[in-house]
């Protein structure tokens, strides 16, 4: 069964032939960019069902992923979810208004702040990676567990090769 981008991939190999053997990396990355749109739709479902954003979502499952008391420090998450400090407070600040994070401050310096998790947003955070996983299993649902692994593994390969090895 073709896709799109084989049909892509026809229409350069008809028009150019001399890119012919070169057009497997062009494939490669055209599904990848085909999956984010899948990806993409996945995270408007959850944001319709819980009324959370990408963001807020990323970080709810990163102070719950972290580990009791689910606290981290504003610079943690700056480093974890890999984006600058004024999206990490806006973020914070509707996130709080939902009651779903506090802001502790932990000593006498105002500049040392810690996020924890509130209960209700412990709870969420555990709704919506619920239907996370669901969803997921859904999309991956054509593969089988051996195809998952090695799909995994191979990408796992070219993330590293480009120095993307750690969440932090």
């Amino acid at each position: 069964m073709a896709d799109a981008v084989d049909q892509m991939a026809e229409q350069w190999r008809t028009e150019r032939p001399d890119l012919a053997g070169r057009l497997e990396s062009v494939e490669l990355f055209a599904r990848i960019s085909r999956m984010q749109r899948v990806f993409d739709q996945h995270y408007k479902k959850l944001y319709e069902e819980f009324g959370l954003n990408l963001g807020e979502i990323d970080m709810l499952f990163t102070l719950r992923r972290s580990g009791p008391p689910y606290t981290l420090s504003a610079g943690a998450f700056v480093k974890a979810v890999m984006v600058t400090a004024g999206a990490i407070t806006n973020r914070l600040d509707r996130m709080e208004a939902k009651g779903l994070v506090e802001r502790v401050r932990e000593s006498a310096d105002r500049r040392s702040v810690q996020i924890r998790l509130t209960e209700h947003g412990k709870t969420l955070a555990d709704e919506v990676l619920a239907a996370h996983m669901h969803n997921y299993e859904e999309i991956c649902a054509p593969l089988d567990l051996q195809e998952r692994k090695h799909l995994n593994s191979e990408l796992r390969r070219l993330l590293e090769a480009h120095g993307d090895t750690t969440l932090g």
